[in-house]
């Protein structure tokens, strides 16, 4: 009997100290608990945990403890150790990442995921854009394609955007409203609710899946799309530098393997998913959904001609050498998906 409880004791230790070698990432989302992106973040701890036999474990916070603007700061300062954040919500400090917000990309999130992580393991100033914010990338992702959404009327060539307020989210797509004369406000995605439903904007410029997420499916009444995208969102998914490198070897080994292409591709199938969902339930409501006519995607080609050229003047400037060359390897990924 003795010998029976001595063995109970020492398994109860033996679990104790195994729970208290274990490492716990404190992770955080500025989106919803419900939203794809918190959804997905939440699915890659979960296999993080599996692959580590729980030595490795994330406590996600109910809320995030910084505005999604602030998000590249609060890993860099510790407030969290992994997080995501949109490129453009902090303008100015990142070019490179801009290429993946460029119009007329793809129509797979995945797809367009998966290649951007392999243009920036070929290209350095990709990194180096994040290293000198204080932030390491565990995988570079987007969106699915942008659309035009609002609440007015049905935009069915370019001259139909005047008259209406947007908001926007900032990055490359401040550059491509600016091309088409569009009235534009920059504010973060969750606030998008409040500025169609009281009426302060009229429209917005999101992928499909954002109709639901942000719970404004109701409110728009019309939709145009673009074949491939009238732009994207670049996303880094980020871990703190001075946490990743506390990390044993085995736990490292193991977020490596868990990062790159296999986590754009994780949320790109999970944007693709919800934008597909997004689109039948815009059906349902009863928004108009118009395809861009061949007159409409051609005024928009020409509008917005110089921001290739200009992105990679400026991507060169900033470090990225053969930025053109990296564009056109850019898009023979996407394709090849």
């Amino acid at each position: 009997m003795k010998k029976l409880q001595f063995s109970a004791i020492a398994f109860t230790f033996a679990m104790s100290a195994t729970a208290q070698a274990a490492t716990v990432l404190t992770v955080s989302s500025w989106v919803p608990p419900g939203h794809l992106l918190s959804v997905a973040q939440a699915e890659w701890c979960d296999m993080l945990a599996k692959k580590t036999s729980g030595d490795l474990r994330c406590n996600i916070l109910p809320k995030a403890p910084m505005p999604a603007p602030g998000t590249v700061d609060g890993v860099k300062k510790g407030l969290v150790d992994i997080s995501f954040a949109v490129h453009g919500y902090t303008p100015g400090r990142f070019v490179a990442t801009q290429m993946a917000e460029l119009p007329f990309l793809g129509d797979s999130a995945t797809s367009i995921s998966v290649a951007f992580n392999r243009i920036a393991q070929r290209y350095p100033a990709f990194d180096a854009e994040h290293d000198k914010q204080g932030v390491k990338v565990l995988a570079y992702f987007t969106h699915g394609p942008g659309m035009i959404l609002n609440t007015k009327k049905d935009i069915a060539k370019v001259d139909d955007l005047q008259g209406l307020k947007f908001r926007i989210g900032g990055g490359m797509v401040n550059e491509i409203s600016k091309r088409l004369d569009m009235n534009v406000t920059l504010k973060p995605a969750p606030a998008s609710y409040e500025l169609l439903s009281t009426g302060v904007m009229d429209g917005t410029l999101f992928p499909a899946e954002s109709t639901d997420s942000f719970k404004i499916g109701k409110l728009i009444k019309y939709a145009t799309t673009l074949p491939g995208g009238l732009y994207n969102t670049s996303f880094a998914f980020m871990i703190n530098p001075d946490t990743y490198a506390k990390l044993s070897d085995s736990q490292r080994k193991a977020v490596d393997s868990m990062s790159g292409e296999f986590a754009a591709r994780h949320f790109g199938q999970a944007w693709d998913k919800a934008d597909a969902t997004s689109m039948e339930n815009m059906r349902k409501n009863g928004v108009k959904i118009t395809a861009a006519s061949p007159a409409m995607i051609s005024d928009v080609t020409v509008r917005i001609g110089k921001l290739e050229r200009d992105w990679v003047a400026q991507a060169e400037a900033a470090g990225l050498k053969n930025a053109g060359q990296a564009l056109r390897e850019f898009r023979a990924e996407i394709a090849k998906q």
